[in-house]
């Protein structure tokens, strides 16, 4: 449980990193392993599964170097081959100001980047690419990113494109993206941010797709209470997974103890494009976890996913199971 917080914390840049081990002044590494088994009950004929994977394994190298530091994530997903997820280095200025060049990712959406950022074992909105900007892991952009700290306000403008894009080529233009976070209030975190993504091809330029998320949490006792609500829209639907998007979720999160904690989240959301002429997804999850040592921790997951589609097309509902094992160092 303290390292799902930390995580979350790491995420919104409150923290540099969950764990590290040390291997001198200017190195140290952490990283995880994470695998889950999965049982999925639908309405839908032949799409009932149940899997054992190894989902995510993830090594992360920590540089610091004066007013220099730097990240380094390679990581192995769904065993899909290493990736270098992450790759940025930070020049932080005496006055609060920074500048951070590579590979990094959107400080948009309340979930953390990786599987041991998050309370649950899946994330609050079903198969929604616009929803879940803040997976690290299915979204990342190249560029430069601008920012500024006080001691209770903290700015990042990234001005970036995604990773592999041709400007020139693809008729594309920069990306760019503004959050602020906010934690002036004891044991409040909250967060806002707009991105625009300039989505152009070589029929279709000058086309816009922007996102903007409001985030906020509030650890009370051992309970932790969070909300989020966001909005994305394209201007072209056939450049975009989902159209317009409006979702939210709300998640309490209560330790009984060190080691007993537990989970409870419901979410919604709406996606309206041409190909499903609306669609409205809500999902209940209930998510127990066991911290079995400091750094091996459990995840149990009941999920109950309602899809409703436009009138006069089939439902399609589903629950599942899912338990995860994630071992942090």
């Amino acid at each position: 449980m303290k390292n799902k917080i930390l995580a979350l914390l790491a995420t919104i840049g409150l923290a540099s990193s969950v764990s590290a081990v040390e291997i001198n002044k200017n190195l140290s590494i952490n990283g995880f392993i994470d695998g889950s088994w999965q049982d999925t009950s639908s309405d839908v004929t032949g799409a009932d599964l149940q899997d054992v994977n190894l989902d995510e394994v993830e090594l992360n190298f920590l540089l610091n170097a004066g007013n220099v530091s730097g990240e380094i994530h390679i990581d192995d997903t769904s065993n899909e081959g290493l990736n270098i997820e992450q790759a940025h280095f930070t020049y932080t200025l005496d006055n609060g100001l920074s500048v951070t060049f590579g590979r990094y990712g959107s400080k948009l959406g309340l979930e953390g980047e990786d599987p041991a950022g998050i309370y649950t074992f899946s994330r609050a909105y079903e198969g929604g690419a616009a929803a879940n900007y803040g997976d690290v892991d299915s979204f990342s952009m190249e560029g430069i990113a601008l920012g500024y700290a006080t001691d209770s306000l903290s700015f990042n403008l990234s001005l970036d494109q995604s990773v592999g894009d041709n400007l020139k080529n693809d008729n594309e233009g920069l990306n760019y993206e503004l959050a602020v976070s906010y934690t002036g209030i004891d044991n409040l975190v909250a967060n806002i941010g707009y991105r625009v993504n300039q989505e152009g091809d070589n029929s279709a330029a000058d086309i816009e797709s922007t996102h903007l998320n409001v985030n906020a949490s509030y650890t009370l006792g051992k309970a932790l209470i969070a909300a989020e609500w966001q909005e994305a829209s394209n201007d072209n639907i056939a450049l975009s997974d989902n159209g317009d998007v409006e979702a939210y979720q709300i998640l309490v999160d209560y330790d009984f103890s060190d080691k007993l904690g537990g989970t409870i989240r419901y979410s919604e959301q709406d996606l309206d494009d041409d190909s499903t002429s609306g669609l409205e997804v809500s999902k209940f999850t209930v998510a127990p976890n066991y911290a079995i040592t400091s750094s091996l921790g459990l995840i149990v997951e009941y999920s109950a996913v309602d899809v409703d589609t436009a009138a006069g097309a089939a439902s399609e509902d589903y629950d599942y199971l899912a338990a995860e094992l994630t071992f942090t160092f």
